[in-house]
């Protein structure tokens, strides 16, 4: 082998693993600040919702912290946000809105969002519910997601605390490798 090709491959390697390693160390930011309660508003982000309405994981994860954020602030609304992927066979919202219904979250605290296909549209088309004169919301997602919310959040002019919920184990990896991803993608092209 060429030393060029190898010291190439190397430079590559070396360049890759600190992105990956850099990549990481973003998503970790993604938990802070751990919300108190202050911001009215909280958008729970959708996640996959396999047939029959049967939460993912994840979702059913992040569900889980937004019933027990909003039994602990009885004040605060919430936006259900996510549309319906071409493999659901409802909306995330509306599977998310039948969870804290059944959980016990009085409907009238209860926004629904379900044109989003994104986590940018999940907040672009989130904040068209708030009032106008809103600049601070909670976001609840898992932890691994956070950090590209807030950023996204912030390109909308909002400002965001976090309620952080655990990523499954058994999908970690591949949702974390694809989240770097993603974090890259939206950090080069803003959203």
């Amino acid at each position: 082998m060429k030393k060029w090709l190898l010291g190439g491959i190397i430079i590559v390697f070396c360049i890759g693993s600190a992105l990956y390693i850099w990549l990481g160390q973003e998503m970790k930011k993604g938990t802070q600040p751990i919300a108190d309660g202050t911001a009215q508003y909280v958008i729970v982000l959708g996640a996959k919702v396999k047939p029959g309405g049967i939460l993912s994981l994840a979702l059913k994860n992040r569900l889980e912290e937004a019933v027990r954020y909003l039994n602990e602030y009885p004040d605060v609304k919430v936006i259900v946000s996510g549309g319906q992927g071409v493999d659901e066979d409802r909306t995330e919202a509306s599977a998310m809105l039948s969870y804290l219904e059944d959980k016990g979250i009085d409907r009238e605290r209860i926004l629904v969002e379900e044109q989003s296909t994104s986590t940018y549209e999940n907040l672009l088309f989130s904040k068209e519910l708030l009032p106008k004169e809103t600049k601070r919301i909670t976001i609840v997602s898992n932890d691994f997601h956070l950090q590209r919310a807030k950023y996204l959040a912030n390109k909308l002019d909002l400002e965001a605390d976090v309620v952080v919920a655990k990523t499954p184990k058994s999908v970690e990896a591949k949702l974390t490798l694809r989240e770097r991803a993603a974090l890259l993608k939206t950090y080069i092209i803003g959203h």
